[in-house]
């Protein structure tokens, strides 16, 4: 009879261990399906932000194409609205330096991009006749009328101009002369001629006019 006790005692403590692997294997099983439903829970939540970004666009209203763009200035002004007014950490001076060479860089590339596009734009344009040059506005030239008194120089005359005006407080008729020296490119004056002669640029030391026409020969 000790013998058939001692048997029942040993019988549960053999079944014991086999009743602690039950909860481990079930354990395991669970972590393991969690573990593969991980990945789908993440593909759901993925897919449904998603669908809320394209819905969100969707709703969004679309750009106006035909509305301009703001100009570099305005776009300027704009960002610096936005300045938060805090200040920038101290730099030393080749971070500087570096900073306006890679400013200079990018500036640089802005110019040859938009020179390359100006010069598609004029190949691409037909080209049209030049107009003509319109004839370059000499202002109000002096003009004055004399009697030559030498013609004794190549291409020179000498015109002495006659002025009669009254005296600004007498009244009285005052006249006075000068002498100019004048271009005649082709000889055509000679003493005693009444001429007309016009201002035009030094063209010696001492001629700075040009004869226009010969109104009268001397007899």
């Amino acid at each position: 009879m000790a013998e058939n006790e001692e048997n029942v005692n040993e019988a549960p403590e053999a079944e014991a261990p086999q009743s602690d692997s039950a909860p481990d294997q079930a354990s395991e099983t669970a972590v393991a399906e969690e573990a593969e439903s991980a990945p789908s829970q993440e593909a759901a939540q993925a897919a449904a932000e998603e669908a809320r970004a394209e819905e969100a666009a969707a709703e969004a209203p679309a750009p106006d194409a035909a509305e301009p763009q703001l100009p570099p200035k305005e776009r300027r002004k704009a960002a610096r609205s936005q300045h938060t007014g805090e200040t920038r950490p101290r730099r030393s001076a080749e971070e500087r330096a570096q900073e306006r060479a890679e400013q200079r860089r990018v500036k640089a590339r802005h110019r040859r991009a938009h020179r390359a596009k100006a010069r598609e734009r004029r190949r691409s344009q037909p080209r049209a006749e030049a107009p003509a040059p319109e004839p370059r506005q000499k202002g109000r030239l002096k003009v004055r009328q004399g009697v030559v008194v030498s013609d004794r120089a190549d291409k020179t005359i000498t015109v002495r101009i006659d002025v009669a005006r009254p005296h600004r407080m007498y009244k009285k008729i005052v006249r006075t002369s000068s002498t100019l020296h004048a271009h005649d490119e082709a000889n055509q004056a000679h003493i005693g001629d009444t001429v007309r002669v016009i201002e035009s640029r030094p063209l010696s030391r001492i001629k700075r006019w040009r004869l226009v026409e010969v109104l009268e020969r001397a007899r």
